[in-house]
């Protein structure tokens, strides 16, 4: 009996002390490059008396023998960044439960089986050991989880018959297996129904992990569950808290004599703005006026919202929290409540209204002769859709007409040069729906850029760059150093342009990869020449995936896409926390202040960044929902589509009428076995040859709608 106790006691130590390892690896790798001894890592991880210390002792002394990390003096400890054929990285499943995790400074990502992918779960920062599968791919085993990046996920829920329990089954892409819910944990979810499970614990041997239900979205399929689910999957609040509320409604929103004296009063220039005709939400207006000197002053006035959410008060720690407003097919979920962005903060005609302005006097030729930068109070004459400022452009009759022919003639102008500077016109359609009132799209239409488009466009690139400019340099052209947040693209990765060039060397047309000014001619040229043509979309969309994403950052390495050296975000801080930032610290700069610490605001940038990318993936789920709905009518018919992306397991076909995209497996190919070749674009029949290549025209028919999953399949039709 004792030796079984004994026995016992040795594996909960012996668990213990993994988990304080865990907890150690954590702390160390926050800062990787720094030396710790073993009273601050202690310290680090919250273990102080004597005996907790004696265990952190005793888990370094197993990091160290695993060689997780290394002493580098007697008593100093270093995370070990070289053990032989380990990596650390971010993990991304795909939706047949395999993985790939991207590494910093590994170009390829490195593939992870299903089987192999131990309790990592999708976004986790993981440790994995790398190897030559068969002596032919190099694949990875994750050995750990460093960092959990969730515990909340939308699942169906699934009760097993006369059990006390159930399980809640996620999408493949987020959690590689079922999370178990014991009868306690049922939230008063039934069988069938959408959840939100909250992982509370996965036990070292377990093959699922434990939860609990915390919210039932409602029945899968049904239009506002899955609007519900696509905004909790990314972590994405479609209410705000009550306090919230309240304290936005408390909000002075009367325009005073007294704070109209400290602004540039320019309530009496013609002043308009031109935005979508369902718009609610007006960031920004312009105000044209010819001046005794024979040029032309333009204002780009920005909502001052700045003077309505201040630093430390509840209603600005929940604006950067969410970060960006997220733009759903058939509603806005704002980063501000709409007593501010709808109403006090929107630019409304026949209003007046605080704002953040930038101003310039241009002469003919579009060239800024000055330039002024400030607080001011405006009042909007008038509300234009881009289709009524378009109808002006084009006929040149209408109320306000002339004044916006000639922002249209500048803009030209502006956006000539830019081009000819190296801006790269990426032009491309977007999808977007007609709705009935009971939500269901009833037709899809493509949003094209027009004239009055790029008019905003090039007033508000205007601003955004001078902005950045004013900051960042000198009357004299040098650099000030002061800390900014920047809107930056980094150049295009060589290998991907050179696998674009070598690609789109196929279908005849040429690209020049000499240098920075050759590429940007050459990738114009080429959007320019596929317009029309049957690849047109295709060779779009690979060019965009040789670019870098645009991110925020303190760093001021240039935006790469409009050829701007220095570049921030400044014109629409109702929809975005990074403007609000700016607007705050240019004011500060205007005020005489001294460049503050860039640490602090290189972590807003970076969650900014994170929160961005999450917005455009619900925004990209809500428009893929929404198309296999318009499909589910079109079950059974035929349609003449494109291919549009080739994988190992498959490819899938976009109907270019309705931009609705489906998967056609290989495996439904029963006239031949296929392989996938990557460097072509293509999977080739291995008995017959034939090919299906990204590009091809083929005829397809519906045969399969997953509203759940957000799929449609396709079947080749000879």
């Amino acid at each position: 009996m004792p030796r079984k106790k004994s026995k016992y006691i040795s594996h909960k130590n012996d668990q213990k002390l993994i988990e304080i390892g865990r907890q150690i690896l954590r702390f160390m790798n926050a800062n990787s490059s720094k030396i710790y001894n073993y009273k601050q890592i202690a310290d680090g991880i919250d273990y102080k008396n004597p005996r907790q210390r004696e265990q952190v002792i005793q888990a370094l002394h197993r990091l160290q023998g695993s060689e997780k990390i290394k002493e580098v003096e007697k008593g100093k400890y270093i995370i070990n960044l070289k053990i032989a054929g380990t990596l650390t990285g971010i993990i991304d499943f795909n939706q047949s439960g395999n993985a790939y995790v991207n590494v910093e400074g590994v170009e390829d990502d490195i593939f992870i089986h299903s089987k192999n992918v131990k309790d990592a779960l999708q976004g986790d920062k993981v440790l994995i050991i790398t190897y030559h599968f068969k002596g032919k791919k190099l694949e990875g085993s994750v050995l750990e989880v460093l960092e959990r990046t969730r515990t909340d996920f939308v699942g169906t829920f699934q009760l097993v018959a006369h059990k006390d329990f159930g399980f809640v089954v996620c999408d493949k892409k987020t959690i590689n297996t079922d999370i178990f819910i014991p009868k306690t944990k049922f939230g008063g979810a039934e069988n069938g129904d959408k959840v939100i499970v909250k992982m509370t614990e996965w036990k070292p041997g377990d093959k699922n992990p434990e939860g609990e239900i915390i919210q039932v979205l409602g029945a899968p399929g049904e239009h506002e569950t899955e609007i519900h689910s696509i905004l909790a999957e990314y972590g994405l609040p479609y209410e705000f808290p009550q306090e919230v509320e309240l304290d936005a409604d408390k909000i002075d929103r009367r325009i005073t004599d007294e704070e109209a004296a400290k602004r540039w009063d320019m309530r009496d220039i013609c002043t308009f703005t031109i935005d979508p005709k369902d718009a609610k939400d007006f960031d920004d207006a312009l105000s044209i006026r010819k001046l005794e000197n024979g040029f032309w002053e333009i204002g780009v006035h920005i909502a001052d919202v700045s003077h309505y959410v201040v630093p430390g008060t509840i209603l600005d720690d929940e604006a950067y929290k969410r970060a960006t407003s997220v733009y759903l097919v058939d509603r806005v979920v704002p980063m501000l409540p709409e007593v501010l962005s709808n109403d006090v903060c929107s630019l409304r005609p026949n209003e007046d209204k605080y704002t953040f302005s930038a101003v310039f006097q241009l002469n003919d030729q579009a060239e800024i002769q000055k330039q002024w930068f400030g607080r001011t109070v405006i009042h909007s004459d008038r509300r234009f859709t881009y289709e009524e400022a378009q109808e002006r452009i084009e006929t040149g009759q209408g109320d306000l007409a002339e004044e916006i022919n000639t922002l249209d003639k500048l803009a030209k102008i502006m956006r000539d040069q830019r081009i000819k500077n190296g801006a790269i016109t990426f032009d491309r359609s977007e999808v977007r729906f007609n709705l009935d009132e009971n939500n269901e799209p009833v037709g899809v239409y493509f949003k094209i850029s027009k004239d009055s488009n790029h008019l905003i466009e090039e007033f508000m690139l205007l601003a955004n760059k001078k902005v950045s400019e004013f900051v960042s340099l000198t009357q004299k052209g040098g650099v000030t150093n002061n800390t900014f947040i920047y809107r930056v693209h980094d150049d295009p990765d060589p290998a991907k342009l050179e696998a674009l060039r070598d690609f789109v060397s196929t279908f005849g047309y040429k690209m020049n990869l000499d240098n920075t000014k050759k590429v940007a001619e050459s990738l114009n040229n080429l959007l320019h020449d596929v317009k029309g043509k049957g690849e047109e979309n295709m060779i779009e969309t690979l060019a965009m995936r040789s670019m870098s994403k645009a991110v925020y950052s303190t760093e001021p390495i240039g935006h790469y896409g409009l050829g701007f050296e220095y570049y921030s975000h400044f014109t629409s801080p109702i929809r975005r926390y990074p403007d609000l930032l700016a607007h705050r610290l240019l004011q500060h700069y205007l005020d005489g202040g001294k460049s503050p610490s860039k640490t602090e605001l290189e972590d807003k940038a970076k969650h900014c960044s994170a929160m961005e990318r999450l917005a455009a993936d619900a925004e990209r789920d809500s428009i893929k929902f929404m198309q296999v709905k318009f499909m589910e009518k079109h079950l059974g018919e035929t349609f003449s589509g494109v291919i549009s992306g080739v994988a190992e397991f498959g490819f899938w076909v976009e109907i270019p009428e309705n931009g609705a995209e489906g998967l056609i497996k290989l495996r439904d190919l029963v006239d031949d076995s296929y392989s996938y070749d990557g460097k072509t674009h293509a999977v080739y029949g291995n008995r017959t040859g034939k090919k299906y290549q990204l590009g091809d025209e083929v005829r397809i028919k519906v045969v399969k709608a997953n509203l759940i999953q957000k799929q449609l399949d396709f079947k080749i039709v000879d």
